[in-house]
């Protein structure tokens, strides 16, 4: 299947790129979510007109995505959990528990933004998250888990 991209889609190609996919991924994903436009004759012109548009809203969500990025990295998460005396935690802190904090330090993510590269949390210390906020703005955090009273 040939399609037409309307944003950037990682792994796939750029705003305006015509790809080929299989017919699965176009039909149940990126033509429902109106990332992908089937490229008959008509539709390739219609996104020629519409071209200038799309290019424009691809930035301004680049240049928010940028802005919220500043505002992250300024940020400095603390997160305190049950842990025993040699700092194991009872349980884990994961994406939604990160997120949680993110939000409530003034932060605005979601579960599915945030990437933990080695996997859920089980001890107490210093941690490098991956927050992903755009297809190309990625933002490193520092944050902390802490052992509860």
């Amino acid at each position: 299947m040939e399609v037409i991209l309307l944003e950037k889609i990682v792994n796939l190609g750029n705003l305006g790129d015509k790809v080929s996919i299989k017919n699965g991924y176009g039909r149940n994903y990126l033509v429902p979510q109106g990332k992908a436009v089937p490229a008959t004759v008509k539709k390739i012109a219609e996104f020629e007109a519409r071209r200038a548009d799309l290019e424009k809203a691809a930035a301004d969500k680049l240049g928010a995505a940028q802005a919220h990025a500043d505002k992250l990295s300024k940020l400095e998460i603390v997160i305190t959990h049950k842990a025993g005396d040699e700092g194991r935690l009872f349980g884990s802190v994961g994406t939604l528990n990160i997120a949680e904090a993110i939000n409530q330090a003034g932060g605005a993510v979601e579960k599915q933004q945030i990437r933990l590269p080695h996997g859920t949390i089980r001890q107490v210390g210093d941690y490098d998250i991956d927050i992903n906020l755009h297809s190309d703005v990625i933002v490193t955090m520092s944050i902390k888990v802490a052992a509860e009273a």
